[in-house]
């Protein structure tokens, strides 16, 4: 009995022997003798046999995980560990709301990821489900309709049109067959297919004797022998290379953990040094000096801060899906806007997946074709010259010679059959020829299908005047080698070299180029042969198509460039197609291109050095796209991928942010992706990097904002220790700060619009610290403005003897005003605040002012809370000096602003 076994490449053999070479580069009668069977299929019980040893066609399901343990992992990060600190400590201190607000936050952060829980899993299950669920088999030299699953390596399979191809196929025999492999190699045109050999080094997308596993049949009748399954298959290898991915931590992530390691070390050794000194300098009792380290942890400990910077994640989350990008994962939110390298797939992500005729080339003379996709607008030439007879003659023959239909529905052009045929028919609409009718009046006798073997496609018609006529339509090389002359132009004789200009030029412009031959024939001719077609026709010309780039793709890469963010294009389709595009988008100034054959001889120490100077990789498979942009992020950069097919899914999950296609994107990728464009618009990832951006100007604006208003506070009451004074202000009356203004002052900075300078900066270091020099400066120096605020303001009480609670309640009012102040500031981090719009505010700032001044009247004024927090009464003279400090300390803050731009400090990369 034969035994199955595995080999290093992946193929399935019997008997443990290793084919001589890949199985797309051996003869199929080969492959049928390694694999034991025959053209009439394995014998049932040979097949049942191999099923039992190698398994069913499916991806290996991942082993699944305990709901409870999913659950308990969201909990197992630095930041929840942070937010968690922070309730118990404001529970401790019996601030519950605090607590409570906070927890609820945990919480809803858990069940979030809890439910996103096992990207790599849905994305395995993505894949399964693209498997065709029956297949068509000849066993024992019958046909049985079996369940894809059941299929084993020596199975002979039967294929037609719309086929979904259930396994790895080694191709036996081939008629007319194009493949749409657009899912693994990112091609948007069908691939022609043949069952000869090919060289044993080609890329995947050259492999034209084998059928791959998910892809689709678009024309043609194939039957070959499965050489792959299950994990052995492309999209096998491609689930397998999704469950090795690891996920990676996000810059702000990791930034927040580093942030809250540091912060608890200081904090606590802070705690020590001051309870210490009390008691040891001060001679303070240790349940006094405890209480002061109390008043110190509730001013140092930043509870709402957390919160506040997960409730900014979310705000532009919202503001993400208004603008057509939907958001898996919270932190891809800000991840984005960190982002430097953009890797884009090139097929319906920068080009519109529509091919368009783009230029017509006869013996007289060439003219270009404009606008772009399958709706029937633009011109021929410049508009105002007349089309010559040769080049009417081409497109009627184009028309002819193409069975494609285009459909308009809701205003949106698309096309029925061959995308390259909706591009002619398309071309003819242009011309002034109307399909339908002309496809009346020269109807169609008989006709020569397209086949890869022979190259070329061929209709005879009735003409309107009953005679005859041949069109053809091919490979341009094999069109002019049947062409006995050509038409047009003074002389009648085929003109090589003339035509080989011409072919050469458009495949420079990364055009795919069809050429078209017509013959006048019997008028009762009705069966058209071979012989008929193969020499003496006449050349009319040649039609180049191109897959056009995005109007709005070439503004977005734009965009990109002033941004400082790279945009490298990986493809699967030909160097020159992928080249011309990257140059119609401007990608690069020179953008350089690289193939996939190149990147497999360069090793992984020098591929950082390589990818940083090329623009454009081509003919990629998976494995490139995953060394490429792991090579990237091994030089500090935040690469975002983006792709709609199953062969970016692994690279989607690889990169720190993957952005999959909303509409033609496969599940597979959007299930590994962590964003979605819902509209499939690349412009949309510029706006998408401009509200990254934003949320993370946001969070260091409450950063900024937060961290000195509370080490003003603790200023305070360490100079109080250190120098024997009276506090300021009692624990209770610091909590009351912190609360009010958190939820007022510190959340409405999560509301903030763009600085107009947002997307003229560079992208910040994937290492750039989450608090810079300049907002470490800010936090010191701020800080000291307030604890010179509150000391000025409580010496002042105390000498006009208004009493210790009525001075303390002054210090609460300054510190409230100061906050004011300081928030119309913070606002504007890169540019002054003394401006219109700055004064004005938003409807949420002013929303936040109006609830503190009442908070604060309330606090000072109401009977009910003098007993709660020691507060009193203030007198309107004394709260007018009050705001006067506010006053002045915003002044001396943009004095600092514009000294610090003066001087070259404040560069907004740091900020």
């Amino acid at each position: 009995m034969n035994v199955l076994t595995d080999v290093p490449n992946g193929n399935q053999t019997v008997n443990g022997v290793l084919p001589k070479a890949p199985w797309h580069a051996l003869p199929a009668a080969e492959i049928m003798a390694d694999l034991g069977t025959s053209d009439q299929g394995l014998d049932p019980a040979e097949a049942k046999r191999r099923l039992e040893a190698y398994g069913l066609n499916e991806p290996p399901a991942p082993p699944p995980r305990h709901p409870l343990l999913r659950f308990l992992s969201q909990f197992n990060n630095t930041l929840i560990y942070f937010l968690l600190a922070a309730a118990v400590m404001a529970a401790i201190l019996g601030h519950t709301v605090d607590a409570s607000v906070i927890v609820g936050v945990v919480l809803v952060n858990a069940i979030v990821g809890f439910l996103q829980e096992g990207k790599a899993e849905s994305a395995l299950n993505a894949i399964r489900d693209m498997i065709a669920p029956h297949a068509r088999v000849l066993r024992g030299g019958q046909q049985h309709d079996i369940d894809t699953r059941n299929i084993v390596p020596g199975d002979v399979v039967l294929l037609e049109a719309g086929d979904m191809v259930p396994a790895d196929i080694r191709l036996m025999r081939a008629r007319n067959l194009l493949v749409n492999e657009a899912i693994l190699t990112g091609e948007s045109v069908p691939a022609e297919k043949h069952e000869e050999p090919v060289a044993d080094n080609v890329a995947l997308g050259d492999r034209f004797s084998m059928l791959y596993s998910g892809t689709i049949v678009s024309t043609g009748q194939a039957t070959g022998v499965a050489v792959a399954t299950g994990d052995k298959t492309e999209i096998g290898r491609i689930s397998a290379m999704i469950g090795e991915v690891q996920t990676l931590v996000t810059p702000l992530l990791e930034q927040i953990n580093r942030f809250g390691r540091i912060f608890t070390v200081v904090a606590m050794a802070m705690a020590a040094a001051i309870m210490a000194f009390a008691m040891l300098v001060h001679q303070y009792p240790w349940v006094d000096a405890l209480m002061v380290v109390v008043a110190l942890a509730v001013g140092a400990v930043p509870e709402g801060l957390p919160a506040v910077i997960t409730i900014t994640l979310a705000i532009g989350v919202q503001r993400m899906a208004r603008r057509n990008a939907v958001v898996r994962r919270l932190p891809a939110v800000e991840t984005l806007g960190a982002v430097s390298v953009i890797c884009s797939d090139k097929t319906g992500t920068l080009t519109k997946n529509e091919m368009t005729a783009r230029r017509v080339a006869t013996a007289d003379r060439e003219s270009t074709v404009s606008s772009s996709g399958y709706a029937p607008a633009g011109r021929i030439g410049d508009g105002t010259t007349v089309l010559t007879p040769t080049e009417r003659e081409v497109i009627r023959a184009a028309l002819l010679c193409s069975d494609a239909q285009l459909v308009e529905k809701d205003g949106r052009w698309s096309v029925l059959g061959d995308p390259m045929e909706g591009a002619l028919v398309t071309l003819a609409l242009k011309a002034g020829l109307h399909p339908e009718t002309e496809r009346g009046t020269w109807s169609r006798i008989d006709e020569i299908p397209f086949d890869a073997q022979h190259r070329f496609m061929a209709t005879l018609n009735r003409d309107p005047a009953g005679g005859s006529r041949i069109f053809v339509k091919g490979a341009p090389e094999r069109v002019l080698s049947m062409c006995a002359r050509q038409a047009g132009g003074e002389a009648t004789a085929i003109d090589a070299a003339y035509w080989q200009a011409r072919i050469a030029a458009a495949a420079a412009n990364g055009e795919r180029v069809l050429g078209f031959a017509a013959a006048t024939a019997p008028a009762a001719m009705e069966r058209l042969a071979f012989e008929e077609v193969e020499t003496g026709l006449v050349f009319l010309g040649i039609v180049g198509f191109i897959d056009p780039p995005r109007d709005e793709a070439i503004a977005a890469v734009a965009d990109c460039r002033s941004a400082g963010i790279a945009v490298k294009m990986i493809t699967g389709d030909h160097a020159d197609t992928a080249a011309a595009i990257s140059r119609q988008l401007a990608i690069a100034d020179d953008p350089r291109t690289m193939t996939g054959a190149q990147i497999d001889e360069v090793p992984d120490r020098e591929l950082g050095a390589v990818v940083e100077e090329t623009s454009v990789f081509a003919r990629t498979s998976p494995e490139h796209k995953l060394r490429i942009v792991r090579a990237l992020q091994s030089n500090g950069h935040v690469v975002a991928m983006t792709g709609d097919g199953v062969n970016d899914a692994p690279s989607l999950k690889q990169a720190d942010v993957g952005i999959a296609m909303g509409r033609k994107g496969t599940e597979a990728a959007k299930e590994a992706a962590q964003m979605v464009l819902v509209d499939d618009n690349f412009a949309s990832i510029v706006a998408a990097v401009n509200e990254g951006r934003t949320v993370f100007d946001n969070i260091r604006k409450v950063i900024a904002w937060t961290m000195p208003t509370n080490g003003g506070e603790v200023l305070s009451v360490v100079l109080a220790i250190v120098f024997g004074l009276t506090l300021p202000m009692t624990p209770a009356q610091i909590l009351w700060i912190n609360m009010i203004t958190t939820v007022t002052l510190g959340l409405v900075l999560a509301f903030e619009p763009p600085e107009p300078n947002v997307m003229q900066r560079p992208p910040r270091g994937r290492n750039a610290p989450l608090v810079t020099r300049f907002l470490a400066w800010r936090i010191v120096f701020v800080s000291i403005l307030f604890t010179i605020g509150v000391f000025g303001i409580f010496e002042y009480a105390m000498r006009n003897s208004l009493g210790e609670d009525t001075a303390r309640t002054m210090v609460v009012n300054t510190m409230v005003v100061m906050e004011i102040f300081y928030l119309f500031n913070v606002r504007y981090l890169h540019m002054t605040s003394f401006n219109l719009r700055g004064v004005l505010g938003t409807p949420a700032v002013l929303t936040a002012i109006a609830a503190v001044v009442i908070a604060q009247f309330t606090f000072t004024y109401a009977p009910f809370m003098h007993p709660l927090f020691d507060s009193a009464p203030v007198r309107i003279g004394d709260g007018m000096i009050i705001i006067a400090i506010g006053i002045v300390m915003m002044a001396v803050l943009e004095a600092e602003k514009a000294a610090m731009r003066r001087l070259g400090a404040l560069r907004p990369v740091e900020i």
